[in-house]
């Protein structure tokens, strides 16, 4: 048998993980401004200095740039700078406002605002304020800069400040010879930078001349600045003659076409006039004696037709009762018998119509003749608005469904309105009377209430 070969287990142990130590690294930046308030002239360049420090523990790269009113005008050189830890470097700042009137002269404040890449939000900012100067610049003109005018030229001052700061302006007319009056409407205006103001301005001549040549009177107008240099807009107003100048050759054609006339009139018109006037007269001679002959005629006449027409009246006062000899104002000696045939009758149609907003929209109010074999002659109506409603009323007549307008009146054209037909309105049996309202009264008012009153008739 072979050896048998005794194995001993190994003892295990347990060893421990390795522990694992995080560490935190501090970031952030300062940054220290050389000066706070630097000063620069429009249209020039100025700078400073800021000081970038690395205050973390890691390599970082800072951006700087500028915030603020002065954002549009500055540029950081370089713009971002690499730090290893507590390294400092430092980054250029130039400011150049232009030249113009959209950056005003005075204090404008500004940010120099440093950003890590590593920690945005460690930024910095260090404020300043940048002092813009003053800069003047102003333009003044006439328009027009040349007139002409016999009496007075009206010209406008145009003035312009292109600066970058309130000017305010003085203008001081006049002219070299001392032979013109001026006016201003205003002596001394504040312009704001980019800012025109306007300046009506007469020139009067001391003397004036009827006829003659034109005559050149030049002027200038200073303008006096509260800073900065003067201007001067020169302008000139050419005298006219107060006469205008087509009047002597207009005077001149009329005494040529007077002349002209009365010579006509010598030669040719006034023989044709009086041949003329010799004929009419004749002419209306003899019409003016046929006239007295036809007017003698008609005398005869008119005296034979009045003596028929008193015949007449005698017979027809007779017929009613009337003593043609008696006096005037005596009874009648016999009743008077009425001429006109059928029973008289009378009715009254009242409407209460509601307010509607639709013109056309009518309400009816319908008298049906109590006796429908007979015949209804209407000879008045008398309309009734005794409130002064507004709308419109019709009157017509209905015919089996058929209906005809007979009348239609505005209500605000009437209180009280009274129509009287010399041929009576004929009705016939079965037709009726309709009364129709549009009421167009405001809603406060209420419903329109007019009415209508009929005379007449039946036979």
């Amino acid at each position: 048998m072979g050896q048998r070969v005794a194995h001993r287990a190994t003892p295990f142990r347990l060893v421990p993980a390795p522990t694992v130590h995080r560490r935190i690294f501090d970031m952030g930046a300062t940054a220290t401004l050389s000066t706070t308030g630097p000063a620069v002239e429009p249209g020039g360049e100025t700078t400073c200095t800021v000081v970038v420090r690395n205050t973390g523990e890691l390599v970082d790269q800072f951006t700087v740039d500028v915030v603020g009113g002065a954002a549009a005008w500055a540029v950081a050189e370089p713009p971002s700078v690499n730090l290893v830890p507590q390294a400092t470097a430092e980054v250029v700042v130039r400011f150049a406002p232009p030249r113009a009137v959209e950056v005003p002269a005075g204090p404008v404040p500004f940010g120099i605002r440093v950003t890590s890449r590593e920690d945005p939000y460690g930024s910095v900012v260090e404020e300043g304020v940048v002092e813009v100067g003053e800069y003047t610049e102003l333009s003044a003109e006439l328009v027009p800069t040349r007139l002409e005018a016999a009496r007075r030229g009206r010209f406008e001052l145009a003035a312009d400040n292109v600066g970058n700061h309130p000017v305010a302006l003085r203008f001081l007319p006049g002219d070299p010879d001392g032979e013109l009056d001026f006016s201003l409407d205003r002596g001394e205006v504040v312009l704001a930078p980019g800012t025109a103001a306007f300046v009506k301005l007469v020139v009067k001549p001391r003397d004036t001349f009827l006829r003659g040549q034109p005559r050149t009177r030049p002027f200038r107008v200073e303008v006096l600045p509260s800073s900065g240099d003067p201007l001067a807009a020169d302008g000139v107003l050419v005298q006219r003659q107060l006469l205008p100048r087509w009047l002597l050759p207009a005077l001149i054609a009329l005494a040529a076409l007077a002349a002209l006339l009365a010579a006509l009139w010598l030669t040719v018109l006034q023989p044709a006039v009086k041949s003329a006037a010799r004929d009419a007269a004749t002419q209306q001679a003899g019409e003016v004696k046929a006239a007295a002959q036809r007017a003698e005629d008609a005398a005869g006449a008119a005296k034979a037709d009045s003596a028929q027409a008193k015949g007449n009246s005698a017979a027809a006062m007779e017929a009613v009762g009337l003593d043609p000899g008696a006096p005037p104002g005596s009874p009648p000696t016999a009743p008077r018998q009425s001429a006109a045939p059928g029973e008289p009758t009378d009715f009254r149609v009242a409407a209460d119509a509601a307010v509607v907003t639709n013109q056309n929209l009518f309400a009816d109010f319908v008298f049906t003749p109590p006796d429908d074999k007979k015949t209804l002659h209407v000879s008045d109506i008398v309309l009734q608005n005794p409130r002064g409603d507004t709308g419109t009323v019709r009157i017509m007549r209905d015919s089996g469904g058929t209906r005809a307008t007979i009348l239609e009146v505005g209500l605000g054209n009437y209180r009280d309105l009274d129509r009287h037909f010399v041929q009576p309105l004929r009705f016939k049996p079965g037709e009726r009377v309709v009364f129709s309202v549009s009421c167009q009264n405001p809603p406060e008012k209420g419903n329109c209430t007019p009415a209508a009153s009929f005379s007449g008739r039946v036979e």
